[in-house]
């Protein structure tokens, strides 16, 4: 079936973005295959230039904010915000952790629907790398109130953050595929002290298997270091690697 794979442009490195900008890194990006981009929000220098001079290149915006603040209220304005960033770019998903969503913002949920409601944007959920918002328990917490509350909420899934927490992507993916709107490829490798970002083809993770359990039909985002001298070559390299790896697991 037919997929989009997009480059989050964090995979360009924080040095990189902050030498050339999101606009160079996304054409960059659309010339070496990509059928689109996901602008970071935290590598935003000048919002005000930055996002009118990105639209129609991006699908995806990416909110550093999350959703709930640590106190469990709902932080409308971190979701208008990013709402209005999507908006900008003509994106049309917006990308967003639950922060500290727990027992006591249940109430809240019906607020994040009405504001949805007067949204131009889909809203999709992502675990991240802290225990409050990228655990399989506090998301299946979350999508279980969501779900009593009404709520009709896709899922942002990275196949790499799972190990950051210690959990299995594998069963996490069999546990939430059926809400995966949105995939983040990305491979893991453990040092000495700490997991880090690669490739999938270098991952120490059973990728292919969490590919298997995951959509076939929906974006696919590349999420790890996009490092060469020749940039375009490396990045056209990971693009082709997607189409094939992602085309081979549901043949």
């Amino acid at each position: 079936m037919p997929f989009e794979v997009l480059i989050s442009l964090s995979s360009f490195g924080a040095a990189e973005v902050g030498r050339h900008g999101q606009l160079w890194c996304s054409q960059l990006a659309r010339a070496a295959g990509a059928d689109s981009v996901e602008v970071r929000g935290e590598m935003l220098r000048d919002a005000e230039a930055e996002l009118p001079a990105l639209a129609g290149l991006a699908s995806v915006f990416s909110s550093p904010e999350g959703l709930w603040a640590d106190d469990g209220a709902l932080d409308a304005d971190a979701l208008l915000r990013g709402v209005a960033c999507a908006t900008r770019l003509g994106a049309k998903r917006l990308k967003m952790a639950i922060g500290g969503f727990g027992a006591a913002s249940h109430g809240s949920l019906r607020e994040l629907g009405m504001l949805l409601a007067e949204a131009e944007v889909e809203l999709l959920i992502e675990n991240d790398q802290t225990p409050r918002a990228g655990t399989l328990a506090a998301l299946q917490a979350f999508f279980a109130a969501a779900d009593g509350a009404g709520l009709d909420l896709g899922m942002t899934f990275d196949m790499g953050n799972w190990h950051w927490l210690g959990e299995c992507p594998l069963q996490a993916a069999q546990a939430l595929g059926h809400r995966v709107r949105y995939v983040h490829c990305k491979g893991a490798q453990r040092l000495a002290h700490k997991w880090v970002a690669v490739p999938m083809g270098e991952s120490a993770a059973p990728w292919r298997a969490v590919l298997r359990a995951l959509p076939a039909d929906v974006p696919h985002a590349i999420e790890y270091p996009l490092v060469g001298d020749d940039l375009a070559a490396v990045t056209r390299t990971q693009i082709d690697f997607i189409r094939a790896a992602r085309t081979l697991e549901t043949s």
